[in-house]
């Protein structure tokens, strides 16, 4: 299989781990930077240059979009998906779970439990807001804020007020949740591959620190899952439409609420607390699409069916 990897860091721990797990298998992997794919849009002729080159004969992609280049990132995903290629990650899966206020929808309308949130349109009424997510302390997050960057901890009423109101004058997008003491600095993080829970880890904060984001210093440990706590994850990612993903989860006393959805889980904190090969979980899932892509067309011959709309052509 010829794999291609979308990923602006070559040389970080989880585009290298990908591309050693593909190699280990026998797949020839190319890394991508999506930020230099230039798109060709033409009547039933998509394409992609990169580097002055054509992108041709890739069976699948393993999108590695960060947040800051999600709009662009997505476009190079989606133009993939209408050249017929496969993708272990929808670009409509992606979109959904970096929209931290849609995706938070999705996910309540799909039953999963989840901490009391809160969002307006920069209302005046700051203190109806943090009542509704059952009074201080709370914790306030920028819709845009990534790897626990933008989440501040309130312990008391006046101090939300003053950083809700702050971030509203900036005409920052914000949204407003309980505070959940007993998950006490740590949550877990469960590793989904194509509807399974390949790997998971407790994730606790340094001392006096609320977030458990390994970039903010926490550690990371292996764990086992409840049978709640996996039901949510996979729930969760279900939802959203992902092949992959990361959910964050805190426990509590009514059971485990996701937090979020990751689209691009890093590798290294997972791996290394597990000591499992989730890389090699990830190629076996996307060269499995190709395959899948491939089989489809030798049965149906001339009756082929689209990868897209699975309406057989013709009719």
């Amino acid at each position: 299989m010829k794999l291609a990897i979308l990923s602006r860091e070559p040389k970080s721990y989880s585009t290298k781990r990908l591309v050693e797990a593909a190699a280990a298998r026998g797949h020839e992997a190319l890394v991508l930077d999506h930020l230099q794919c230039n798109l060709v849009l033409e009547k039933g002729r998509p394409g992609i240059i990169y580097q002055g080159q054509p992108v041709e004969d890739i069976d699948a992609i393993i999108p590695r979009i960060g947040a800051s280049v999600t709009f662009y990132g997505t476009a190079v995903v989606r133009q993939f998906e209408m050249m017929k290629v496969r993708t272990a990650v929808d670009s409509q899966a992606i979109v959904r779970s970096r929209d931290k206020l849609r995706s938070m929808q999705i996910l309540s309308r799909a039953g999963v439990g989840m901490p009391k949130t809160a969002f307006t349109n920069y209302s005046e009424d700051v203190p109806a807001m943090i009542q509704q997510v059952g009074g201080a302390p709370v914790i306030i997050k920028l819709l845009e804020g990534t790897q626990g960057l933008g989440v501040v901890l309130a312990e008391s009423a006046k101090a939300a007020q003053s950083v809700i109101e702050a971030f509203h004058n900036l005409k920052a997008r914000i949204i407003v949740q309980e505070f959940i003491a007993e998950s006490k600095g740590a949550d877990l993080r469960a590793f989904v591959v194509n509807g399974e829970v390949v790997g998971a880890m407790k994730r606790q904060g340094k001392e006096g620190e609320f977030r458990s984001n390994l970039h903010r210093g926490g550690t990371g440990t292996l764990v086992k899952l409840s049978r709640a706590e996996k039901a949510a994850a996979l729930l969760a990612t279900k939802a959203l439409g992902l092949g992959i993903a990361g959910v964050d989860m805190l426990q509590s006393a009514r059971g485990p609420l996701v937090l979020e959805v990751n689209s691009s889980p890093g590798l290294e904190g997972i791996e290394k607390a597990t000591a499992l090969d989730i890389a090699g979980r990830i190629i076996d899932y996307t060269a499995a699409l190709a395959v899948k892509k491939k089989v489809k067309k030798v049965k149906k011959g001339p009756e082929a069916v689209d990868m897209q709309s699975d309406i057989p052509k013709g009719r």
